[in-house]
């Protein structure tokens, strides 16, 4: 008796753990932490408003 492996449900069962593997990466995922320069906006803003008014 030999053993067959059905085609469609391997693609099936292959597609199914990679849909999983690829949601659990993106749930450990970090976003980029930026560093920003919070005086340097105020200054920018300053500038504009000057400009502006």
């Amino acid at each position: 008796m030999s053993v067959t492996r059905l085609k469609r449900k391997n693609r099936k069962d292959r597609s199914k753990s990679a849909v999983r593997r690829q949601t659990l990466k993106l749930q450990n995922a970090k976003p980029v932490i930026k560093n920003v320069d919070i005086e340097k906006i105020k200054e920018e803003f300053k500038a504009k408003k000057e400009k502006k008014g």
